[in-house]
């Protein structure tokens, strides 16, 4: 019987923070794509977070016949009528550069009041087994743009956002700060009693 289970991203960002969050509340070995035999990954082309949560999960436990977790994420700027969105890591191009993107939204937002810089930070996580059960949770985190970067724990957009109730950027919290408030925390949290469900009926726990 699995004592395993997958977080499907390649990102090792993503990765240490989705371990950070979840490995300290399961008693099964938590793994990462570069700790199974490679597949060839399908386009993230669904519509919603949720979409392409959920590919990427049935995707990996389809592959390797683990019981996979996944998730998707970006950034919804109100003054950019939502996005980026869920072309939050491609912004700037199909290489996902995490510079260019961040500046991209910077400069598109450059003749913007500051009290129009509204944003959020989203996230959808989802849960498949190689029986096929799937599960999503979503997560939100509210905030505000900065006109410049500050900070160094964080990746993606994160030296640019201000979350709210906070004067830090999310890469100037800390780690385990930002995990507390963060869509993706929330997001894993929410979904955390499906995947305690399921290992339970897999004999993993």
């Amino acid at each position: 019987m699995s004592r395993q289970i997958l977080l499907a991203t390649r990102n090792a960002h993503k990765l240490v923070e989705l371990r950070r969050i979840l490995a300290p509340r399961l008693s099964v070995e938590v793994l990462g794509l570069s700790d199974v035999e490679e597949y060839e990954e399908v386009p993230e082309t669904g519509a919603t977070f949720a979409e392409n949560a959920l590919l990427k999960a049935t995707e990996a436990a389809t592959h390797t016949g683990l019981i996979a977790v996944a998730d998707d994420s970006g950034l919804a700027v109100d003054a950019l009528n939502g996005m980026p969105g869920v072309l939050s890591a491609r912004w700037a191009g199909s290489a996902k550069d995490d510079t260019a993107n961040l500046n991209l939204v910077l400069q598109q937002l450059s003749d913007t009041p500051d009290e129009r810089l509204g944003a959020a930070f989203l996230c959808a996580a989802a849960l498949v087994t190689p029986t096929g059960e799937r599960v999503v949770a979503e997560g939100r985190m509210p905030g505000r743009i900065i006109r410049h970067p500050r900070g160094e724990h964080g990746f993606g957009y994160d030296p640019i956002f201000v979350p709210d109730g906070y004067e830090l950027t999310s890469s100037e919290l800390e780690p385990q700060v930002k995990d507390e408030i963060s869509h993706r925390g929330r997001a894993l949290r929410n979904l955390l009693p499906a995947i305690l469900r399921v290992l339970r009926s897999d004999g993993a726990q």
